[in-house]
């Protein structure tokens, strides 16, 4: 399956966003004399699941727009149900498994929020995810 570039374009732009957040994530526990392998490790795991399910969450919903309105809903929500499953997986693993922090697993987690709620305060163009929930609700209206 070929990538839509909106879903590319704004998959890139949370990329970004967890990565300089993940840095500061950092930062701020080797300030605090308390970064360790853990730290950089459940870093790693909670910011590449943050960014794996925004792209699937991209993925799944280009997809569904290609589809009738009843089926495109079923997709969505047991995609969206998936999704949070791997979601809790990685927060289990970070506060079950020794070599990752539980904390710097945990927080990277919500840094797609804070990438799409500072493009919303600095006027930018609203995400792909947005956008298509915009549209997917408009269709609602049509029946």
């Amino acid at each position: 399956m070929k990538l839509d570039p909106v879903v590319k374009k704004e998959t890139g732009y949370i990329a970004l966003w967890t990565l300089i957040l993940s840095v500061l994530m950092e930062a701020v526990f080797l300030i605090l004399r308390k970064w360790n392998l853990p730290v950089l490790f459940g870093n790693l795991l909670g910011g590449g699941a943050a960014i794996g399910n925004f792209l699937l969450m991209g993925m799944t919903l280009t997809r569904a727009l290609t589809m009738e309105q009843k089926k495109a809903k079923m997709t969505a929500i047991i995609s969206q149900i998936g999704r949070y499953l791997l979601l809790a997986l990685a927060m289990v693993l970070g506060f079950k498994l020794p070599f990752l922090n539980p904390w710097a697993t945990l927080i990277p987690l919500l840094f797609p929020r804070f990438a799409i709620m500072l493009r919303a305060i600095k006027g930018g163009e609203p995400a792909a995810a947005d956008s298509v929930q915009t549209d997917i609700k408009a269709g609602d209206a049509d029946e």
